[in-house]
């Protein structure tokens, strides 16, 4: 992605289940950059799309990299999502998971829309759809990583934190038997990040990393510098009534790499609160 083209990107395994995270994120995304109803209802159509289309058709067995970028450009919200497999097929079958109308869904709901690359050779979809801009300059997101089962985020700007990460969350959160109240508790823990996130990554690039498993989910921040973590988990305090937000949560800890410092945050699934 270039320095120009800055936006939203997650890099996660093709797998049914993960598609749901990346739409959320994604309208996450253009929410907070003034797109409204009814063009993030198509967003989300095009993006499930696209993605399913991936999922069913670019590997052949183990899931590989599913690769989605978003970014502001003019007045358009620019979608890109490609795969490094066989390539999708641009016709309908009507067993899978899917939409089951295919790139021609796509094509009616974007503004415009290409796809490039071949058989074996990976496919790249381009999609495009008006954004309501407030032409305030909003500071783009960007993220990245390995396909290790985690949805991998780096975010530049505050105000872009809290509705990307709150989304993916609770995308995440959906899998599970997590509680409407957990939920809710869940959104007070991004939200106090978010807040506290940016101040602790040195070059204004904030780095999570969430995945989940049957036990619950794991949302991680950093690396940041050492004592990075401990200040991210002294953030969560609540003075005004002497506790903390740690509460709210199954499990606070600070972990230290090569790399830097995490903090690292569970939500545990119902069976496990039991």
């Amino acid at each position: 992605m270039s320095d120009d083209h800055a936006g939203l990107s997650i890099t996660i395994p093709a797998r049914p289940k993960n598609v749901a995270v990346v739409r959320h994120a994604v309208a996450g995304l253009a929410e907070q950059l003034g797109m409204e109803e009814p063009g993030i209802g198509d967003l989300k159509t095009i993006v499930t799309e696209a993605c399913m289309n991936v999922v069913v058709h670019a590997y052949d067995e183990d899931a590989g990299p599913l690769e989605v970028e978003a970014f502001p450009d003019g007045r358009e919200l620019t979608v890109v999502v490609r795969d490094f497999g066989g390539g999708i097929r641009p016709h309908p079958d009507l067993d899978r998971p899917s939409l089951r109308i295919g790139l021609t869904l796509i094509a009616a709901l974007s503004s415009s829309f290409e796809i490039s690359g071949g058989l074996d050779r990976g496919t790249r979809i381009t999609m495009r759809l008006p954004l309501a801009a407030n032409g305030d300059g909003k500071p783009p997101v960007e993220a990245g990583g390995d396909v290790s089962g985690a949805a991998d985020l780096k975010i530049a700007g505050r105000e872009l934190i809290a509705p990307v990460l709150a989304r993916t969350v609770g995308a995440l959160a959906a899998r599970h038997r997590i509680a409407v109240d957990r939920l809710s508790d869940a959104y007070l823990i991004t939200d106090a990040l978010a807040a506290e996130a940016a101040d602790a990554f040195p070059d204004g690039q904030t780095c999570f990393s969430v995945t989940d498993d049957e036990a619950g989910i794991d949302l991680r921040v950093g690396p940041v510098p050492p004592g990075g973590g401990t200040a991210l988990r002294e953030g969560l305090a609540i003075p005004a009534v002497g506790g903390s937000l740690e509460s709210l949560v199954d499990q606070v800890r600070v972990e230290k790499n090569e790399r830097g410092e995490y903090l690292l945050v569970r939500f545990a699934a119902f069976e496990q609160q039991l």
